[in-house]
């Protein structure tokens, strides 16, 4: 949109110092405030300083947000669902407020998988319910990646469902004659690498002459490391981060996604753009709206490891399903083409400034 004439924007970061780099490149256009406040310092202390620590922290990025907005006095005010959007949906300002819902909003707040005390599941279901309460009052519109998730969304003003793009250059698509399975994402538990590594178990005793390569880094490397050991699974392999996953992408036949659940998944839709054929587990609710079953990938009823390994074996074993499939993704990731999606997101800010 900084590249658009009729738009001028303004990006705020809560933590970002004025000094550091941003991880990814951003147009010399956009105007950039870092608030520098350090939020994350309040884990340095124990209960019950850590709240004080934590209440004067929000009060600060409370009051830091406000003047920033108030300072730059925009038409159209976004956050993001995942973080704070109570705090900026309720922020007293002449702006349009609009939030992006970047995961399902049944996983706004964080779940993490472990089984929580009772104490903890009252405190989050009564967070829960003023946090999604405070941002549909004050929310002008919420934007969801799904029709789906955009169903949750009952009480709020308005609703748009807007999917994301990859503005990833594609140099090379894949031939799908490679004997390799990429997979890729952050290594956290709600990507499900942990039955992923199930589902390769079982696939690779049956096709030894094959390869999974996952690339990502996070908190379930040691974990991911032990389940390989402990079961003797063979041909896989654990990548760090790669700045050129466009020729991962390229070299290999399939792709596989084993989230527990998913905003979208830009890893389907990037692995679509290079012809390599997906394979997900049906979560919430991601895969569903990229992945055309039996089409250009399949879709695998959410949490069986065995069918999921089949499917994956009867891509393995037929060349031709392969190219198939490799064409047909192709052209649906036609559906997410930058300048279709961006259009959709002129028409909102349009209709809410005229």
């Amino acid at each position: 949109m900084a590249d658009n004439p009729d738009y001028d924007v303004t990006c705020i970061t809560c933590f970002q110092h004025p000094d550091e780099k941003n991880f990814f490149p951003m147009s010399e256009k956009v105007k950039q405030i870092h608030l520098n406040i350090p939020y994350f310092s309040q884990y340095k202390y124990k209960y019950p300083k850590r709240l004080w620590v934590r209440w004067k922290l929000y009060r600060q990025l409370r009051r830091s947000i406000t003047m920033s907005v108030r300072e730059t006095a925009p038409d159209i005010l976004i956050g993001a669902s995942r973080f704070k959007a109570n705090l900026i949906s309720s922020i007293k300002c002449k702006a349009k407020k609009i939030i992006e819902c970047h995961v399902v909003r049944e996983n706004t707040i964080f779940n993490t998988g472990e089984q929580l005390s009772f104490p903890s599941r009252v405190y989050k279901a009564l967070f829960e319910f003023f946090y999604f309460k405070t941002i549909e009052h004050n929310a002008d519109v919420i934007v969801t990646l799904t029709y789906k998730d955009k169903m949750q969304w009952k009480r709020a003003k308005r609703v748009e469902v807007i999917p994301n793009f990859s503005t990833m250059k594609i140099s090379q698509y894949s031939d799908c004659t490679q004997k390799r399975i990429i997979a890729a994402g952050r290594l956290e538990w709600e990507k499900g690498f942990g039955r992923l590594m199930e589902v390769w178990r079982i696939v690779s005793v049956r096709h030894p002459d094959w390869q999974l390569d996952l690339f990502g880094e996070g908190q379930m490397y040691d974990t991911l490391l032990y389940l390989i050991r402990i079961n003797k699974i063979s041909r896989v392999n654990i990548h760090e981060f790669t700045l050129d996953i466009s020729a991962e992408y390229a070299k290999s036949s399939i792709c596989v996604v084993t989230s527990y659940f998913e905003g979208f998944s830009l890893v389907l839709l990037e692995a679509l753009r290079h012809g390599v054929p997906c394979i997900a587990f049906d979560c919430p609710y991601g895969p569903e709206s990229i992945i055309e079953d039996a089409r250009c990938g399949f879709l695998v009823h959410d949490g069986e490891i065995k069918l999921f390994a089949e499917r994956l074996c009867r891509l393995i074993e037929d060349q031709e399903l392969r190219n198939q499939f490799s064409a047909a993704a192709i052209e649906r990731s036609k559906v997410f083409n930058a300048d279709i999606i961006m259009n959709q997101w002129d028409k909102l800010f349009k209709s809410l400034t005229t």
